[in-house]
């Protein structure tokens, strides 16, 4: 099972906000989910209400092997997180 760092998009029309999942690669984007590790909304105008993420999760999954999708490799550069090509 080849896990993935995915966004699963939720919201409505024009306010949609996501969540940052480890999900199997081989399921559709907004399929059943390992398990959650933050969310992410674009909209928000204060920077603290933009981004959440369990960092600890995270760098579990990537030292496991999770694959970050490319989205995903730029939103946790910007937060400080290394991701290894």
């Amino acid at each position: 099972m080849a896990v993935k760092l995915r966004l699963k998009r939720f919201g409505r029309r024009n306010r949609s906000f996501y969540r940052l999942n480890a999900i199997d690669g081989r399921t559709p984007r907004d399929g059943r989910v390992i398990e959650e590790l933050g969310w992410y909304d674009p909209e928000a105008r204060d920077a603290d209400k933009q981004v959440s993420l369990k960092r600890e999760r995270i760098e579990h999954w990537l030292s496991v092997g999770a694959q970050p999708s490319d989205v995903v490799r730029q939103l946790l550069a910007r937060n400080g997180i290394a991701v290894k090509k």
